[in-house]
């Protein structure tokens, strides 16, 4: 089997290094990532990723606004989206869901877990 393609989209530079590192070492998966929405955007259409971790909150263009325009794309609108958060109050969680995340996860995260939590809320094997 290949190595799982995985795009991350994080405003937060400490966040992106600590995520890239770990799904690519302990996971084995191939990761870009892109510091926000729009960039993150021309990504997904280019490299065609089999996944894509979104933060919720960043600047200019959030996460909600970056899944919209994702899915009014022909060549991204089917690509799994999980959302990473720093707010993991229900009703929040619900609207990520809601708007079409295949799964919300919170931060921090567990750098050694993270491609294990990931991998279950795609329903792909660890």
């Amino acid at each position: 089997m290949s190595r799982r393609r995985v795009l991350l989209i994080d405003d937060e530079d400490d966040i992106r290094s600590i995520a890239t590192i770990a799904l690519e070492r302990v996971g084995g998966w191939e990761v870009k990532a892109a510091s926000g929405g729009a960039a993150g955007i021309e990504i997904a259409e280019e490299w065609r990723p089999d996944a894509i971790l979104l933060d919720a909150m960043m600047p200019g263009m959030d996460g909600l606004a970056t899944l919209r325009a994702l899915r009014e794309r022909p060549a991204t609108d089917a690509i799994p989206v999980v959302f990473l958060t720093a707010s993991v109050q229900t009703s929040e969680r619900q609207v990520l869901l809601d708007a079409g995340a295949a799964g919300v996860l919170a931060k921090p995260f567990d750098p050694m877990t993270l491609h294990q939590v990931v991998s279950h809320a795609l329903g792909w094997s660890a």
